[in-house]
Order: C-alpha cells, then structure tokens, then sequence
C-alpha cells in the first residue's frame, strides 16, 4: 500500500467528483471560499453516491466557525482545512467539535518554520503550499529543501504545483513526516474540472515511486 496519501482538491462539479472517486483518492477537498475559480458555489451538494472511504476535505479562508461547522455538518466534512489568519483558538473550537484540522502555512525562502508551533496541539495536521499574494494555490511549487528546517513533529500535506512531471521527486523527501499530497491545478482541464486521465498517471507515479 502507498504511504502517502493523495488529496485532489478544488472539486465541485457532481459528475466529475464521481469520477475522480472512481480512482479512490483518499481525500477530497471542497472550496467553500467565494473568492476562489474552485468556490462550489452556494447551491452544493455532494453527491449522495460519493464513496464513503474518501474523507471530505472542507477548506475555507478567515470564516466563523460557526459558519464552518454547519456547512461542516451538511456536507458530513471529516476535516476542516483552514487556508487564512485563524487563530491557535479557533483551530481548539474546530477540534473540539469532532473534526480534524488541518493548517495551511504559506512557505517562500524566508518562511520561519516556528510560527507552526503554537499549532501543534491544536491542528491534526499541516499543509505546505506555496506562498502567493492571494489566499489558494499558485500552481507553483516552492523550495521542498526548505522542509529540512521543519521539525516533522506534526504530519503534513504537501501542496503547490504538483503533477505528474514533478511527482517522482517526492522521494526525495523520505524520512520526513509527509502525510499526503495535494493536488489541484495540476490535474486540471480547467478551474475545478479534473483530468482523470492525470490523475491515473499521477498515482501510478506515486505507486512505483514508494
């Protein structure tokens, strides 16, 4: 079995979403940020039929947790992925409900991997993504030499231009707590539209790699 998992992100269309399923991804990220090209729009749902075995990824940017946790609750959301300024409390508020959090950190050269701690007790997991000047992905990869300077205390994703071409040189990495990848652009054929067909190369990259 490959140990680390896959996430495909930035789902919203019904059809679609299924058919990524097909592939058994082990987690599904939905967008519940308006501002995003993936926002799912206000009228979503997810299809009944999606199988049980992919945990729901809910992401979201500075919302209330109230807001996050009925959306939470209507979508059956295992884990809430908070890509903003959110505070070390409202990661503890989340948790405390019964789901699991997962903290994004943007990283560039001059990312102090310190500002993770104060999370540690409160978040399941971290998320590594490129930084850009907009909240969301870049499509771009950072530096993943800069991980050496992270601790590995808490697993993490890792995000940020990822795709079959770069994929292979997450083998790199072994021995570092990398808990899963998170795919987006990269397996697009347009914003929240995924290529199945990349997303088949990907994890057969991914199954002869580990």
């Amino acid at each position: 079995m490959n140990p680390v998992k896959l996430k495909v992100c930035g789902m919203r269309d019904p059809e679609n979403i299924l058919q990524v399923a097909e592939l058994r991804p082990d987690y599904m990220g939905f967008i519940f940020y308006g501002k995003s090209k993936r926002f799912v729009g206000d009228d979503f749902d997810i299809p009944p039929r999606l199988n049980g075995d992919i945990k729901r990824v809910g992401v979201f940017v500075n919302e209330t947790t109230a807001k996050m946790e009925d959306l939470a609750t209507k979508h059956r959301l295992e884990l809430i992925q908070l890509h903003g300024n959110e505070s070390v409390e409202q990661c503890l508020e989340l948790k405390e409900s019964g789901r699991k959090v997962i903290k994004v950190f943007s990283i560039d050269n001059k990312f102090q991997f310190g500002q993770t701690k104060p999370f540690r007790q409160v978040a399941d997991y971290f998320l590594f993504d490129t930084k850009s000047e907009t909240y969301g992905g870049t499509g771009k990869s950072f530096d993943w030499k800069l991980l050496e300077r992270y601790d590995q205390e808490v697993p993490f994703f890792l995000s940020g231009g990822l795709s079959s071409t770069n994929v292979k040189d997450v083998k790199n990495l072994s021995g570092m707590n990398l808990h899963a990848l998170d795919v987006n652009s990269g397996v697009e054929l347009s914003p929240g539209l995924k290529d199945i067909e990349k997303i088949g190369q990907l994890q057969e990259i991914l199954n002869s790699n580990f």
